[in-house]
């Protein structure tokens, strides 16, 4: 481990992230952004050994043993590049388990202190063509009590694009602004201004003031145009939950400090253009392309009973 970089443990969040600050004040120079900024934590996946008592990205679930694993076996999911798989169902596999104490900008339904993702690896013409996924929120300490030992089922088949490696993960808080989820016509507006700022300070906007990395709360991590759900049950637009990107922030000032390239430690290198340690960085992020560096979003209706949810993907 290089000077100056903490050991980690496997297995454990690391604590949140020392991010660099922003280096402008964003409602003052565009001050038709006031009142966009959204709380957010970003998740920092990290390639590890967590367990079911661990927050994590595609790491183990601390599962009920009376609860059957999930199996996907839906007519349409294919099989990279081949005809539909069959009848034979399909092993979900594990994707986010976020516990409460780990995230606290995460809001719980009533009762729970425990969200779990799972998707099923294969294509799905509904999905559309991407995983297919199902959310559960639990309590922890009864799930502790009846958890399951050993393996859950693996996969007969999958798609690599949507089998995750097990990853530790360090919520961090951070305040960011919309990028395409800006007002109609805004970004329009604003784009020359855009421009002169980083011709005149080197910094960009979308560089420094927005996110588009693997995150709970904030604004989606949209690689296309924004694609909002609305609750089948009540009709209102739903909030975003969380998003789980192929993106992770290999450069720049979203780049944590500890993972910087020590040669750049005491050079006046700006924080938007720190580069990360070249040692550390095959271990960034789950290890997913979805597609061409693109990401699933989870949406989630608080107004409505049972905490409705539903996704988005692009790629």
């Amino acid at each position: 481990m290089p000077p100056g970089h903490p050991q980690q443990i496997p297995g454990r969040p690391t604590g949140p992230r020392p991010l660099a600050p922003i280096p402008f004040d964003v409602e003052a120079v565009f001050p038709e952004l006031a009142g966009s900024a959204r709380e957010v934590t970003l998740l920092y996946p990290r390639a590890g050994s967590p367990g079911p008592g661990d927050s994590s990205l595609g790491g183990p679930l601390l599962w009920p043993a009376d609860e059957p694993w999930p199996m996907c076996a839906e007519a349409d999911h294919y099989e990279p590049l081949a005809p539909p798989v069959g009848p034979e169902p399909v092993a979900m596999v594990p994707v986010v388990q976020l516990y409460a104490r780990d995230v606290p900008g995460l809001v719980f339904p009533a009762g729970s202190d425990l969200l779990q993702i799972l998707w099923c690896p294969l294509v799905h013409e509904d999905a559309p063509y991407a995983a297919a996924p199902r959310l559960h929120w639990r309590s922890a300490a009864p799930t502790a009590a009846g958890a399951v030992a050993g393996e859950p089922p693996r996969p007969h088949t999958s798609d690599e694009e949507f089998l995750p490696r097990p990853c530790t993960v360090s919520p961090t808080p951070a305040v960011e602004y919309p990028n395409w989820d800006m007002p109609e016509g805004l970004g329009d507006l604003l784009g020359e201004r855009f421009e002169s700022l980083k011709e005149e300070q080197g910094y960009d906007y979308f560089e420094v003031a927005t996110t588009q990395q693997s995150k709970v709360g904030g604004y989606p991590g949209w690689t296309q145009q924004p694609a909002w759900p609305d609750c089948a049950g009540c009709g209102t637009r739903m909030e975003h939950l969380l998003s789980v990107t192929a993106t992770e922030p290999g450069m720049g000032r979203w780049l944590p400090l500890d993972d910087r390239d020590p040669r750049q430690e005491g050079t006046a290198t700006p924080s938007w253009r720190a580069e990360a340690d070249p040692a550390t960085v095959d271990g960034f992020g789950h290890d997913m392309c979805l597609g061409d560096l693109g990401g699933m979003y989870f949406f989630v209706c608080r107004s409505c009973p049972d905490t409705p949810y539903a996704h988005r993907y692009d790629c």
